[in-house]
């Protein structure tokens, strides 16, 4: 196989990988829209929901140093008590 060849088969394959990796993303994001459904249909808050998985993310550093930040904040507007 020439060096051409190879390097058509090897971007083929990446574009490949991409394209399944992307169906999967777009499978994963319905079930993931299912849920937050399914958890509006009981009753709960989906747009906390998301905060709070949002938060979990962050290590500890970084959310107490955003909560730190969102409290300055309210002060200075007068939103805190």
């Amino acid at each position: 196989m020439t060096k051409s060849g190879f390097a058509k088969d090897h971007l083929r394959s990446f574009i490949e990988r991409i394209e399944r990796l992307e169906e999967e993303k777009a499978a994963l994001a319905a079930d993931i829209r299912e849920v937050y459904s399914e958890a509006k249909g009981n009753g709960f808050d989906t747009k906390i929901m998301r905060q709070v998985v949002r938060i979990r993310k962050l290590d500890t550093a970084d959310r107490q140093e955003q909560e730190a930040i969102l409290d300055l904040y309210l002060s200075a507007l007068g939103m805190k008590d």
